[in-house]
């Protein structure tokens, strides 16, 4: 599986659920680079071979739409409190289980628990899937 790079926007706690299962994986926190605005962060994703870890999606999927490869980008949707976040992120981390890679892929989850996994970089951008994600497949 891909490393991990954790936003600050998202618990800490994310870093035990991922190493628990053997992921490799960072906090933006950890790694000094907290308050480091998000155009910053990507090419330091990029750079290190992360795929990122957000709940900032609008500011995100922008970034990313722009790049013609990337490593991943998992979005999870919901902001919500901490224990949530875990609950989701352990979703997240099953589904990813079953993908053989996330080079150029969109992972989102939902507060039901769907996910969605699309290509998503320069050469396939959907602009209005940053506004609206219901209307979208």
């Amino acid at each position: 599986m891909e490393r991990l790079l954790i936003d600050e926007c998202l618990s800490q706690a994310l870093l035990a659920v991922a190493k628990a299962r053997g992921i490799q994986a960072d906090h933006v926190v950890w790694l000094g680079k907290g308050g480091i605005q998000d155009w910053n962060l990507v090419p330091f994703a990029l750079d290190h071979d992360y795929a990122f870890v957000t709940n900032n999606r609008r500011d995100f999927l922008k970034e990313y739409a722009q790049l013609s490869v990337h490593d991943g980008l998992i979005i999870l949707v919901p902001m919500v409190e901490r224990d949530d976040q875990i609950r989701l992120f352990s979703l997240v981390l099953d589904r990813l289980q079953t993908l053989p890679d996330t080079v150029n892929k969109l992972v989102e989850i939902f507060s039901d628990g769907e996910i969605r996994v699309r290509d998503w970089s320069a050469s396939d951008p959907d602009p209005g899937y940053i506004t609206s994600p219901g209307r979208h497949p």
